[in-house]
């Protein structure tokens, strides 16, 4: 049971990471660069990508917090890479239950009109650079994790 929790572990954090990093760093920009004369279907497609590696990220991340409190015990508190995980945590749900349904609301608010031709284009433009950076900080705190977590996570 032991080998399947720390093959699960590793899945996880490679699942979360890895889709992290395909979605914003090749599938995102692909579909803006394919649908380039389609800009609100390329924003739709990736705006469903980035939600769904969001809920990705929930699960894996939940496990991760949970593997580590099981192994470790209380002694996870005092681990960064446990803290790693809380920050990612904490990135993903700002992201999904705060700034993309914050960026939906601006594009149902802009109806008919899309949102960067209406008068919201600003604020739209300011949260989505909020999100574009919180993910950023995500994906980099997820390959720090990768990059040194046989050392430190168990």
């Amino acid at each position: 049971m032991r080998r399947l929790a720390d093959a699960l572990y590793d899945v996880a954090l490679t699942l979360w990471v890895g889709g992290l990093w395909a979605v914003g760093g090749l599938v995102a920009p692909i579909l803006f660069s394919t649908l380039g004369s389609d800009r609100q279907l390329a924003g739709a497609l990736a705006g469903k990508l980035f939600a769904a590696i969001g809920w990705v990220g929930l699960a894996c991340g939940s496990y991760l917090l949970l593997f580590l409190l099981l192994r470790i015990g209380t002694g996870a508190l005092r681990r960064w890479n446990f803290w790693l995980v809380v920050a990612m945590l904490a990135l993903t749900a700002v992201s999904l239950f705060g700034i993309q349904p914050l960026l939906a609301q601006l594009k149902a608010d802009a109806l008919p009109r899309e949102v960067m031709e209406s008068v919201l284009r600003g604020r739209f433009a300011t949260w989505h650079g909020v999100s574009g950076i919180l993910y950023l900080v995500q994906s980099l705190l997820g390959l720090l994790l990768v990059t040194s977590f046989r050392r430190a996570a168990r």
